[in-house]
């Protein structure tokens, strides 16, 4: 993590605390012994996404951008990915097995009907991430999908998209119900 980023990550998780508390000061999550958390490190393979390897490296790199308890990292060769990341023809859609785990289709039918593939690669990421559709909704939050329309390109989540995925990585991981987001 590069020293911009990390001070980026603390101001807007101190903001973030602060909103929460009314302004009451709140310690990190910690380790039992009192280290910080490290980032939940998720890996995800895009093989298997043709023309979309790029975006979907953009989605990930948006959402290292945005949250601190997450970092998603391409897969390297003999591991095992948490998230497979696929192309097909039909709708973007979302599987997951269990939080941070998964596979996301890079549907092609939204892109011939104009969609931005860098936010359909971070919407989809963001299922994986344990966000559900937010439906209908404006284009300054990401997981409101297609409902922003086709002139929606914006690829980040808003601070409450953050603070969701942050809560759900930042402490002790409950397993999660298997999930379906078809999108």
């Amino acid at each position: 993590m590069t020293l911009a980023k990390a001070a980026r990550v603390l101001l807007t998780t101190l903001l973030a605390a602060l909103l929460w508390t009314g302004g009451q000061a709140v310690a990190a999550p910690q380790e039992a012994d009192g280290r910080p958390l490290a980032a939940r490190v998720l890996t995800y393979d895009a093989s298997g996404s043709a023309e979309f390897a790029a975006a979907v490296a953009s989605g990930a790199a948006i959402w290292n951008e945005s949250v601190s308890s997450v970092d998603l990292v391409p897969v390297q060769a003999g591991q095992r990915a948490n998230i497979r990341v696929v192309a097909d023809d039909g709708w973007p859609r979302a599987q997951t097995t269990s939080l941070g785990n998964g596979t996301v289709w890079m549907g092609r039918q939204a892109v011939n009907e104009g969609y931005n593939t860098i936010r359909i690669a971070a919407h989809e990421l963001g299922h994986i991430l344990g966000l559900p559709d937010i439906k209908p909704g404006p284009c300054s939050s990401l997981m409101s999908g297609s409902t922003a329309g086709v002139s929606c390109t914006n690829p980040y989540p808003n601070s409450s998209e953050r603070s969701r995925v942050e809560s759900a990585f930042s402490g002790a991981l409950a397993a999660r119900a298997p999930a379906s987001y078809l999108d």
